[in-house]
This record gives C-alpha cells, structure tokens and sequence, in this order.
C-alpha cells in the first residue's frame, strides 16, 4: 500500500495525483511522436476535469502551461503556445514605489490639497466658485466621517480660508450657476422656463383630477355607508330593548 508519505510533491493539487502521474510517464516515452499523442490526450482530460477554465479567455493556453509546470518543465513536445519556462515561472515583479506624500491636512486627504491647487490656478471664475463650493461640501463630509458629528458652516469656511491664504471663499448655501448650453431650444432659456411651466401645470391639473375622483367616490359610497351603519344600529337597539 502506497502513503501519501511516501510519494513525491503533488505539484498543482487541482488535477489530482492521477493526471500528474499520466505526465511523469509522458516524459518517459522515446518516441517523440507517441509523446506527442499521448500530450493532446493528457491535455483534454484536464479540460475535461476543470470546466471551468473553459470559461477564462485562452484557457487551452492555460492548460499548456499547467502541463509544462507539472512536468517540472522537463517535457519536450511541441506546443501550439510559447513554452514557459522556470525562470519566468519564478521571476518576480519590479517593486512598486510607494507614494511619498505628506499632506499638510491629512484629516483632508491629498486628493483634496490636488483639487485646492486647481481650483487657485483656475482662470474662469465660474468654474472656481463651483470648485470652491464643491471643496467646502466635501470639507464638510470629511469632517462628519471623522468626528461623527454636525459642523458649522462658518468653521468650514474659516478653515477653507486659512487653508488658501485666504483665495477661496466658501459660501454656504449656494450653488454654482452653469450656464446652459446657447441654442437649446431656442432663447436664452426661455423655452427651459416655459418646459417647466407646463410641468408644474400638468402636475396641478393630474392632482385636480385625482381629488374630484375620490371626493366623488366618497359621495357616492358615503350614503350607502351611512345607511347601513343606521340599519346596524337600529337593530343592535331592538334587540337590547327585548
């Protein structure tokens, strides 16, 4: 009886003892063309016994690889895909430099201190009070996620202003006004004032509509209703009297 103990290291356990097995007899074989067959053979049973790589792209290249590394890279046929090898199997990635930055406001995040030195070299004054403001709303949610509490905006602004040397006013409560796009539906957004007129108007008119069908529901059932709680009663009273 044979142990675990016993046998050699089972390379890639997703195909078994028995596939790794079948290619350590693959490298025995003399004739190339024999070898060569009985690869292919080898190389659908582990597509057949992993579905799953069917669904990763290129996965026949896949499976070339996995034959090359359970062979310990030993085998010698000729594969339809470039034949890895055990230097590129063990190469390792370059080291990734870590950002080396210091924000001056941390609580803050560098990405914020990115967007402050935008919204300052910004030309058009309408694109940096939208900065601007955007920069206090987020200043305000940072500060909520940080002390799990409501801030004034007037801290927002005081801090906003120190931060910039005093370049950036937050104003809370307003909004940035963009400009809609010229000759969109004609005018100078008369036309979008006109749309929402007729919105508003069509919303009344809906609502008028909804009110009379059951104001005329309730008149209609209401007498009925009213009748039949009179019956009710009068005979609950008949009844009591006997």
């Amino acid at each position: 009886m044979e142990y675990n103990t016993t046998r050699n290291y089972l390379i890639m356990k997703e195909y078994g003892r028995n596939i790794q097995k079948m290619v350590e007899y693959l490298v025995t074989i003399e004739d190339d063309d024999e070898r060569q067959r009985n690869a292919m053979a080898v190389i659908e049973l582990m597509g057949t016994l992993n579905p799953h790589l069917r669904n990763v792209e290129d996965f026949r290249h896949k499976l070339w690889d996995h034959i090359f590394n359970i062979s310990g890279f030993t085998l010698k046929v000729e594969s339809p895909y470039p034949i890895p090898t055990i230097e590129k199997l063990r190469a390792k990635p370059d080291k990734l430099s870590y950002p080396k930055k210091y924000p001056r406001n941390r609580h803050f995040g560098k990405n914020l201190e990115m967007i402050i030195d935008k919204a300052l070299h910004e030309e058009n004054p309408e694109k940096k009070e939208g900065f601007t403001q955007c920069i206090g709303n987020y200043m305000k949610l940072a500060y909520t996620n940080w002390h799990k509490e409501s801030v004034h905006d007037d801290a927002i602004k005081a801090e906003l202003l120190a931060i910039t040397n005093n370049q950036l006013e937050y104003h809370p409560g307003h909004t940035a006004h963009v400009a809609s796009p010229a000759g969109f539906g004609g005018g100078a957004g008369g036309n979008v004032a006109g749309g929402g007129e007729q919105f508003r108007s069509s919303n009344k008119r809906k609502n008028f509509q909804q009110n009379k069908f059951k104001s005329s529901n309730n008149s209609g059932g209401g007498g009925k209703s009213r009748d039949n709680n009179n019956k009710h009663n009068n005979k609950y009273n008949k009844n009591r009297n006997k």
